[in-house]
């Protein structure tokens, strides 16, 4: 009689564990994690290629929200995201600073470009200097069409002029669009006017573009990305491990392996180069 009511306890339990299966430990408690990130990072494409392999592997899901550098850091501010991929180094460590954010870490660079109608009318082809190559285009009055959006572009751009010190801002022949890069190349390519983009967007964008890179090479035209997590102790409902899980996986020598060949293909070159673990004065060297 005991074995039998053995054998009936050990059935039944055998049985439960195809009607209430058991919960994968991997699974995430909260499995959204909203990312704040730069235009340049969704309109390149690598995005695309990245987020499906670290949704896959952690059971995340990510919401990709792209706007411009300046406009994610106010994300965060507000504890409106998780965490952020951003290229504003400036911001970024007054961001830090006023503790919004926590373990910032380097991710990639690239390089800002400046590019334009290929019959130039501001002469700037070849020069390697982009404050020079900016006098030019305003001295001719040659139209420059600025993203005018706060974000990390627009950073650079506004240190660019005033390292040419000039102020563009009213000028007829500078325009602001207030958009993206991806659209800012294309207003740019429209009205056959000059614009500095990163090189990952304006390559991934290029065909039927009609616009030329011009001028490249300087040291300040540098273009760094860094992720944050967002500070909890500022907003205690942010996704702790989300953050930290996003930010591991970007850094993790799988993804710098992906970000190092992201574009050879179909480019030649690749759009990014992967910098995890090395030092922000070491870059471009």
């Amino acid at each position: 009689m005991k074995r039998k009511f053995a054998s009936m306890i050990m059935f039944a339990l055998f049985a439960s564990l195809f009607v209430f299966p058991p919960t994968a430990a991997a699974q995430p408690a909260q499995k959204n994690i909203i990312l704040a990130t730069t235009t340049s990072t969704q309109d390149s494409g690598l995005l695309d290629v990245l987020l499906p392999i670290f949704e896959k592997k952690t059971g995340y899901f990510v919401k990709t929200i792209a706007v411009g550098s300046g406009q994610a850091m106010a994300m965060g501010q507000k504890g409106e995201a998780d965490v952020l991929l951003v290229h504003s180094p400036a911001a970024e460590q007054k961001f830090m600073a006023e503790g919004y954010g926590v373990n910032r870490r380097l991710v990639m660079h690239n390089d800002f470009i400046i590019v334009g109608p290929p019959r130039d009318p501001a002469g700037i082809k070849g020069m390697n200097k982009g404050a020079e190559a900016f006098k030019k285009i305003a001295g001719t009055a040659s139209l420059f069409v600025s993203r005018g959006d706060n974000s990390g572009t627009h950073s650079k751009e506004k240190e660019i002029w005033k390292a040419a010190g000039i102020n563009p801002v009213g000028q007829k022949w500078y325009q602001e669009t207030g958009l993206g890069m991806g659209q800012t190349l294309g207003v740019a390519a429209e009205k056959k006017g000059y614009t500095l983009a990163d090189r990952g967007t304006y390559l991934a964008l290029k065909k039927g573009l009609g616009l030329d890179i011009l001028v490249e090479g300087d040291g300040i035209l540098l273009n760094i990305y860094h992720v944050i997590a967002v500070n909890p102790q500022k907003w205690p409902k942010v996704n702790v491990a989300g953050a930290k899980a996003f930010s591991d996986f970007m850094v993790s020598k799988e993804t710098q392996g992906i970000i190092k060949t992201f574009g050879v293909d179909k480019y030649g070159s690749p759009l990014f180069f992967p910098d995890a673990g090395k030092k922000v004065e070491d870059l471009g060297k």
